[in-house]
């Protein structure tokens, strides 16, 4: 385990009042972050999880939060029930482990890692340690807030970039748009909720340039579900000394979203200055999220499979709304979006009567349905509730 990344126990018991409540232990811009109320507006991420309580008890069709419906590989679920056994223990042993698998397939030093429990630790971290002195974080219009959301509440601005017609980040605005005053550029790629992409080769030259005058975020939790991941990952940039974090999850295509578990890759000053504010490392994780980790990392054949049938789920979808008289975006992720001919409040709320959960989205100034790719099970439940609704 890298220094960067080792914890004693009396510094695991600081970075985890930000989860306990301790506001008297944190720093003023952690506590404003703590003490801030939600926000009700509809986010990429919010909305999510406000849905769940009004969730039906004969939901047939959980659609509303991009989570891998096909579950964690055979190989994880036993890692993880093996696990429980000896999870009276701290898992600190374990980390190395992981640490050193992602370190060899991505070709990086341990000190260019950090591992939480999940992206929402590191995407706080970086709003606290980058933004909370203030400045400006430079987005999508449309996009995952759940970082420039959090950087509002540390008392950042937050610019937003009209997405291009095709729906896709608007990279010269973007740059056009950076003040004196910006500190991050956030991408998210593929982007949620619209499931678009950006051409790897402009991405890479905007992250050369910009990177030079910002810290470039580049988030690639969907990254899995792209034909070829190696090709279009940003971390080549991290690799070069280029200025950029890059966002990667197991709770996407691996199907640990329940465990919780995810990492950042970023040169070692990047991750040096993010480490007092970021939850990471052994202190964050359980030993069940690392076991599963540890068994679905980079395991093909479970990876394909799920593209396989994530693929074959959204087909039916594309075809579905096609044969109701509807368009959509074209998605390279596991959810897709597509604008509705009613209020979008309304036809959330009669597909949840139907036992289908998804989310409504307000996009240029109209309604849109965002539906997560489910099961074929699920996207035939949802055929049927549509068809009563369209």
């Amino acid at each position: 385990m890298s220094t960067t990344n080792s914890m004693n126990r009396r510094n695991w018991l600081k970075t985890t009042a930000l989860f306990t409540g301790g506001l008297t232990m944190l720093p003023p811009a952690l506590s404003r972050l703590q003490a801030a109320p939600a926000t009700g507006n509809s986010t990429a991420h919010a909305t999510d999880y406000a849905v769940s309580p009004k969730l039906p008890v004969n939901l047939k069709a959980r659609l509303f939060a991009n989570e891998n419906p096909f579950g964690p590989s055979p190989a994880a679920k036993k890692a993880i029930m093996d696990a429980v056994t000896t999870s009276y223990q701290y898992p600190m042993r374990m980390i190395p482990e992981l640490e050193a698998k992602i370190c060899a397939h991505e070709g990086i030093t341990p000190d260019m890692l950090m591992i939480s429990s999940g992206s929402s630790p590191l995407l706080l971290g970086t709003a606290v340690s980058l933004l909370g002195s203030g400045g400006n974080i430079v987005t999508a219009e449309t996009t995952y807030d759940d970082l420039p959301t959090r950087c509002e509440k540390v008392k950042a601005q937050w610019i937003k970039v009209p997405l291009t017609k095709d729906y896709t980040h608007d990279l010269d605005a973007m740059e056009k748009a950076i003040t004196t005053d910006t500190k991050v550029v956030y991408i998210c790629n593929p982007n949620n909720p619209t499931g678009t992409i950006v051409d790897a080769d402009k991405l890479k030259a905007f992250c050369e340039r910009v990177s030079q005058k910002v810290t470039v975020f580049v988030d690639e939790a969907y990254i899995d579900y792209l034909p070829d991941a190696g090709a279009v990952t940003m971390i080549r940039g991290v690799k070069q000394g280029q200025n950029i974090i890059v966002a990667r999850t197991f709770s996407k295509v691996y199907g640990l979203a329940g465990l919780r578990i995810g990492y950042i890759v970023a040169p070692p000053a990047i991750i040096a200055r993010l480490q007092p504010n970021t939850s990471c490392s052994w202190a964050a994780l359980s030993a069940p999220a690392i076991s599963g980790a540890l068994a679905s990392y980079q395991d093909k054949t479970y990876i394909q499979d799920t593209v396989k049938k994530t693929i074959e789920s959204r087909q039916f979808l594309y075809d579905t709304l096609k044969a109701e008289g509807y368009s959509y975006i074209p998605s390279h992720a596991n959810f897709v979006m597509f604008p509705l001919k009613m209020d979008g409040e309304r036809f959330q709320e009669e597909m949840m009567k139907r036992g289908v959960g998804l989310r409504n989205w307000k996009m240029n100034n109209a309604h849109w349905c965002r539906i997560s790719i489910g099961r074929m099970d699920e996207m035939q439940a949802f055929a049927a509730a549509f068809k009563e609704l369209s």
